[in-house]
């Protein structure tokens, strides 16, 4: 379970860009959150889980190390940090490519809750004999 998981690639174009001529934080943050869900999924559904539905619940931290430019092909690395009862918190690592180098440009844990869609109430993500 420790190892990363490529959840998510994808390619900057000019529409996402700030005033700055980078790639606008919120752009950053939605693809983050998106990864770490899908990575989430597969952490949960790997340890014997079935495939939870997951909300956000939290963002613990985020940090900005570098600009994502216009063409920059990104990649979302995830890894589960940990996985409890009703949550699982997920690592999330942001990869620029630019040209033939890649760049640690991105890093934030991220929190999600599984919840039953017909409720909206949070579940079990494992079955157990604590667990429920």
């Amino acid at each position: 379970m420790s190892d990363l998981y490529l959840a998510m690639q994808t390619i900057m174009m000019p529409r996402e860009t700030n005033q700055l001529g980078s790639i606008f934080g919120g752009v950053i943050l939605s693809y983050i959150d998106l990864a770490g869900a899908i990575g989430g999924r597969r952490a949960v559904s790997a340890a014997g889980g079935t495939l939870p539905h997951l909300v956000t619940v939290a963002i613990n931290r985020v940090e900005f190390k570098q600009a994502v430019l216009v063409g920059d092909v990104v990649r979302f690395l995830t890894k589960p940090v940990r996985i409890g009862r009703t949550s699982i918190s997920m690592l999330v690592m942001v990869e620029a490519e630019r040209g033939v180098e890649v760049l640690q440009v991105t890093e934030a844990e991220v929190v999600y809750v599984g919840i039953d869609p017909a409720t909206r109430r949070a579940i079990p993500l494992l079955a157990g004999p604590d667990l429920g």
